[in-house]
């Protein structure tokens, strides 16, 4: 079993977050990395004495296989940045993961530089829940009194029995981008403004 000096250089950098583990191939060897390792570990990989590999979220921390999901491989200096991000961003909690996974995946930036300012400015609603049904129907009210006050007020005040409220027309519409992100047991509903 390969062990961090095996496969590490020295002086790693301290990974301050729980990023998971990552699955590896290496091409010199032809075959997958022995073991999952961990952020540190994948960092500190010398491609020169151990071999070019390539990396990927084994899966255990779903926010950062989200993260990556479009890249689909990792490296060593991505996950200094997404480290450096999240420390910017004070914490790595699953609302701070889902809007760098906006900003990076719906929106098109680069880890690479990318700031706390850049990310939490992406006007984003989060709603995490369960299930997606009872998280599309907290998310359009809450939204339609947000952003339609007025309407709202008066489908408050009105005692007419034929209103209906569409949930799903209100949150499909043009005027909001919605998408659906499944995190294991929990689920998330990001909602931008387009």
């Amino acid at each position: 079993m390969e062990s961090c000096s095996d496969t590490c250089t020295t002086g790693d950098p301290k990974i301050v977050f729980d990023l998971g583990t990552f699955e590896g191939f290496n091409f010199r060897t032809q075959s997958a990395v022995v073991r999952p390792l961990t952020a540190a570990e994948v960092i500190g990989w010398d491609h020169d004495r151990r071999g070019e590999a390539e990396f990927w979220p084994a899966g255990d921390r779903a926010e950062v296989a989200l993260i990556f999901k479009i890249k689909g491989t990792v490296t060593g200096p991505d996950l200094l940045e997404l480290n450096r991000l999240l420390s910017e961003m004070r914490g790595d909690s699953v609302e701070n993961f889902l809007m760098i996974h906006y900003v990076l995946n719906t929106c098109g930036a680069a880890l690479e530089g990318l700031s706390r300012d850049a990310v939490e400015g992406a006007n984003l609603e989060i709603f995490l829940g369960s299930n997606f049904g009872d998280l599309r129907e907290e998310a359009a009210w809450s939204l339609f009194k947000v952003y339609y006050g007025e309407e709202y007020d008066f489908w408050e005040r009105s005692h007419c029995k034929g209103l209906i409220f569409d949930v799903d027309r209100f949150l499909d519409s043009s005027g909001f981008s919605v998408e659906e992100v499944n995190l294991g047991n929990q689920k998330a509903l990001l909602i931008a403004l387009r």
